[in-house]
């Protein structure tokens, strides 16, 4: 699906209108459930790699719920990989709420450094 990222006021911002207007297109058109949900999932992955090439790191850390979703984490993972960062990703500690309190730890550690 199209999509937007915009500099706006010093950040990224992305403009979720032309995903939105293409899945709902979809739906009206009656297309499977199954290939829209692969295609919004597939372009949340294509934003992911969006907004890093706008970062200019090399080290990418995917955290969060939607990160419990194997297809998603996976594509991202790969398509990361694929443009030449390196993902790092929950594979101990769960990416939603139970693994908040490690992240923290771990960010204020790096702030000290």
């Amino acid at each position: 699906y199209p999509f937007r990222l915009e500099p706006k006021d010093g950040t990224m911002v992305l403009d979720w209108e032309p995903l939105i207007r293409s899945l709902v297109a979809g739906l009206t058109a009656g297309s499977s459930v199954a290939v829209l949900a692969a295609r919004f999932h597939n372009t949340l992955a294509e934003m992911i790699v969006a907004v890093a090439g706008r970062q200019g790191v090399p080290q990418i850390a995917l955290s969060g719920g939607c990160f419990q979703n194997r297809y998603l984490t996976e594509r991202v993972v790969r398509r990361l990989i694929e443009a030449g960062y390196s993902p790092h990703w929950h594979q101990r500690v769960p990416p939603n709420d139970g693994g908040i309190a490690l992240g923290q730890i771990m960010a204020a550690a790096q702030r000290k450094e």
